[in-house]
């Protein structure tokens, strides 16, 4: 079932194969979660709300008003988006994508290296990458994370937070000229 196409499964899923709905969970499980822990920063909280997301999923097929066609990702993540503001506004505060949770993003996005040594550098240079992260205004983070761990285009970063293409790509550079130059300034090398 995994050459199929995220659409063909969602037909199959409607005509009530539950596996064509585990597959396309399983398809898309890492970068929809991926998404939402580096939004909300708690890994107990991100479950649920991954939850949620397949669940809010489920009820939208099965009520017939998925519209998607051929955007199911794109369209999950938007989903797991708007779930994560919706709890940051519940607890009237804004998301802060922050690291210091005891859970590795970078393990979860299956990193593996072949030995301890470099097992050790690529942990040590995630972790800087994360603490400059956490310097960059809270725009710049959402997209550079957007862009680069859920891989989405810009124009669904730009639907997604509700922006234009071109406040989603400014975000952007100016995220890496500030990453750049923390890079610089503290003299971190990758």
């Amino acid at each position: 079932m995994y050459k199929l196409c995220d659409e063909q499964l969602i037909t199959l899923f409607k005509k009530g194969h539950s596996s064509a709905l585990e597959e396309l969970v399983h398809r898309h499980k890492d970068k929809v979660f991926t998404s939402i822990l580096l939004l909300v920063k708690d890994s107990f909280l991100a479950e649920d709300i991954f939850q949620d997301t397949f669940i809010k999923i489920i009820d939208t097929i099965r009520a017939e008003r998925y519209t998607e066609k051929g955007k199911f990702l794109p369209w999950a993540m938007r989903i797991a988006h708007n779930l994560c503001v919706d709890h940051f506004r519940k607890i009237k505060r804004t998301p802060m994508i922050r690291t210091g949770d005891d859970k590795d993003i970078f393990d979860v996005l299956g990193f593996s290296d072949s030995c301890a040594e470099e097992k050790l550098i690529t942990r040590q240079s995630h972790d800087r990458v994360r603490r400059m992260l956490d310097m960059l205004p809270e725009e710049q983070r959402e997209v550079i994370i957007l862009r680069h761990y859920a891989e989405l285009s810009f124009k669904e970063i730009a639907d997604l937070t509700q922006v234009s293409i071109n406040t989603a790509l400014g975000r952007m550079r100016y995220g890496l000229i500030n990453l750049r130059k923390m890079m610089t300034e503290k003299q971190i090398c990758l």
